[in-house]
């Protein structure tokens, strides 16, 4: 039986989507794939299949030895320029590492990237395309599902949030590439509805905005609610609080908090950008600019026909991104890496 051995550091910094990503990838393979493959995590030994899904430093000098034994694996969970936003280094220290991250994305044998969109963007780099496949993220149903308007009742009162009030709710980190400035305006300009982010500064002093962030959350309006970092087991309770799932984002590649939302048929309202063309489909509401969002999230509140219509658009989201599928796409790519042992 080919052997798997998943390979990851992500656990060293909570409230990151790439610890999400990894952690359903991980369960569903192990729970889907067990006829042709064996699953192991993070051991000291050359298997296989070596799937790297983080680009540490150790596992960048394991590359070599792990070629003489099986295949290389690597997941692209983010480039330079979706770093550049999310933290900020010293110019010498940046594109040292820069280089580093698509010197270790040339050394696999294959990539997985979680949007397609990215196998241009790789390419352009000097990396193959023929190298690289797109699998999505997933999110399993028994972690993120719909509640009861009961319990979503019994949420609010937990949360100390307003039972009456129209709910908007951002997950992320704390970072201007999220379009928190964005949130805090469209919030200040509609004092009659709560707005709620989950998320903290996940990478400290570091992450990119972090002063003028401070100084901004030092002065939001009663409407505002900072929930700080939520462990992912009572983020279900967190999306089935809210109305609405806003991500303001400037650039992503395939946010797990989209995923999660639509398992819970949460309405989705995001920016335009091109990266969730051919992801995401007809299964969000979109716009390009802060008065835009308002209108939407206005007509959300006051529409209940056009607010309907946007937890169908969530729904077929989740059906879309179902386990039979994303798993049937993971197993033909091993297969397709085990045939070319």
């Amino acid at each position: 039986m080919t052997i798997i051995n998943m390979l990851s550091r992500a656990d060293m910094v909570k409230g990151q989507g790439v610890l999400s990503a990894h952690d359903e990838q991980v369960n569903l393979v192990k729970q889907q794939l067990t006829k042709d493959f064996q699953i192991v995590e993070n051991e000291l030994k050359l298997c296989d299949i070596m799937h790297f899904h983080t680009i540490n430093p150790e596992f960048f000098f394991m590359i070599p030895f792990a070629k003489r034994r099986g295949k290389t694996v690597g997941y692209v969970h983010f480039l330079p320029e979706t770093l550049e936003n999310s933290i900020k280094l010293p110019n010498i220290i940046k594109k040292i590492f820069y280089k580093y991250v698509i010197t270790f994305y040339k050394s696999m044998d294959y990539l997985v990237t979680v949007n397609p969109y990215f196998i241009d963007v790789l390419n352009k780099y000097g990396v193959d395309k023929n190298k690289v496949s797109y699998i999505p993220n997933f999110v399993d149903s028994k972690s993120f599902y719909k509640l009861s308007k009961e319990n979503k009742e019994q949420l609010r009162i937990k949360y100390n949030l307003d039972q009456d009030k129209f709910t908007v709710l951002c997950a992320g980190q704390l970072q201007k590439r999220k379009g928190i400035f964005d949130f805090i305006e469209i919030a200040n300009k509609m004092p009659d509805v709560q707005f709620i982010w989950a998320g903290n500064f996940a990478f400290g002093k570091i992450s990119d905005g972090y002063k003028q962030i401070n100084e901004m959350l030092a002065n939001v309006p009663n409407n505002i609610h900072f929930l700080g970092l939520i462990d992912r087991e009572k983020m279900n309770e967190v999306y089935n609080l809210s109305d609405l799932m806003f991500l303001p984002s400037y650039e992503e590649l395939f946010p797990m908090t989209v995923l999660e939302s639509m398992n819970c048929e949460v309405p989705i309202l995001l920016r335009d950008l091109e990266i969730y063309e051919n992801i995401l489909f007809d299964f969000y509401l979109k716009a390009n600019n802060n008065e835009d969002f308002i209108k939407l999230i206005n007509r959300l509140r006051r529409d209940e026909e056009f607010y309907g219509l946007a937890c169908e658009m969530s729904g077929k989201g989740h059906e879309y991104y179902c386990k039979e599928n994303v798993s049937r796409m993971w197993q033909e790519f091993y297969c397709k890496v085990k045939a070319d042992e």
